[in-house]
């Protein structure tokens, strides 16, 4: 019996030790998701420094960096309200251009020059309520709210710059743009701007890990009927959540505007591209809009011409190109350009024949 005893005993020193690797596989797990993809910025870093004979990591280029990114952190900031909540908000960049435009109009007033910042967070927050009310209380998709709010908060802000840009190179709180806070004098410091991407990215973080709203928030983005079953207030949450990223895509504004002592309609780049947009674009293939022209036919066979715009960028002049096809045939057979002002003599003879 002692030895059976002592038999069933000498596995225990294995289940430990598979145990410890377990836990080991489980830390290392929780370490990679908690840094994300910080490893990967370190990496492009170290490399576009290696690139630029050692200019990258200099003082003034990571002030640079800094400033140029604290904007965007900030939006990203109010954008994970919202997807958090399983929703998106397309109407950020106009919500932030509105925000300037507003704040920079403002302070060209002398008597209310200096409530130009709350006007734009104002400005901003309003902008988000109204797109959290519409998708909680109509019920409507974020995707198509927000992707209206685009285009009609960017029209607004063109009404309030008179489709110009603002300038005040005299605006208040001017060093939020430009300024550092001095750590070490005359060693370090730090932008402004990034003092605030830095506070905004704290303040959420404690809304979202260390508050009983920010529960909410999860949970609504997770199951919104059992969310509801549960008791919480499914509608305030998303007001809530759209009401943030509003807010700080005004702060945004406020933070561009003094960076730039201006503000400009142009800067609520669309997050989704229009067929408009894209024909605007020069890249577009020459051959890109096509009009097909059904000449009509007496008792033979019909001869289809499709009429194709080429623009010529030097000369600011369109030629048409006919493409003569017959019936069935959409191979470009020959193509010839004529001027626009010689296309109709040219169908006319076409027709005669």
């Amino acid at each position: 019996m002692p030895d059976n005893g002592a038999s069933q005993a000498k596995p225990a020193p294995a289940t430990t030790n598979g145990a410890a690797a377990e836990s080991k596989r489980q830390r290392v797990r929780v370490l990679i998701s908690a840094l994300g993809m910080l490893p990967v910025l370190l990496i492009l870093c170290i490399g576009f420094h290696f690139l630029s004979e050692g200019r990258f990591f200099t003082g003034q280029n990571l002030g640079i960096v800094l400033q140029q990114a604290a904007v965007n952190t900030v939006l990203a900031a109010g954008m994970t309200f919202v997807i958090l909540t399983g929703g998106i908000d397309l109407s950020v960049g106009s919500i932030l251009a509105a925000s300037a435009m507003a704040g920079l109009t403002l302070s060209k007033m002398p008597e209310l020059g200096m409530l130009w910042l709350p006007a734009a967070l104002l400005t901003g927050l309003g902008f988000g309520v109204v797109n959290g009310a519409l998708i909680a209380l109509l019920r409507l998709p974020p995707f198509i709210v927000t992707l209206g709010s685009l285009t009609a908060v960017r029209g607004l802000a063109r009404l309030l710059g008179a489709d110009t840009t603002v300038f005040n190179p005299s605006i208040p709180y001017a060093f939020i743009g430009n300024g550092s806070l001095t750590l070490i004098p005359g060693v370090a410091s730090i932008p402004w701007l990034s003092v605030i991407a830095l506070l905004v990215i704290l303040v959420s973080w404690l809304v979202l890990r260390r508050t009983v709203l920010g529960v909410h928030i999860y949970a609504v983005g997770g199951n919104e009927s059992a969310a509801r079953l549960a008791g919480i207030k499914v509608w305030g949450v998303l007001i809530f959540v759209y009401g943030v990223s509003g807010l700080f895509a005004g702060l945004g504004g406020a933070m561009q505007a003094a960076r730039l002592y201006a503000a400009n309609a142009p800067a609520a780049r669309p997050v989704l591209r229009t067929r408009r947009d894209h024909r605007r674009d020069p890249r577009r293939h020459l051959l890109r809009r096509r009009h097909r022209l059904d000449l009509g036919h007496a008792g033979r066979r019909v001869d289809h011409r499709r009429a194709v715009e080429r623009p010529d960028p030097r000369r600011r002049l369109r030629h048409l190109a006919i493409c003569h096809q017959g019936p069935g045939d959409h191979r470009r057979r020959g193509a010839r350009s004529l001027p626009a002002a010689g296309l109709r003599q040219n169908l006319k003879g076409s027709a005669r024949t």
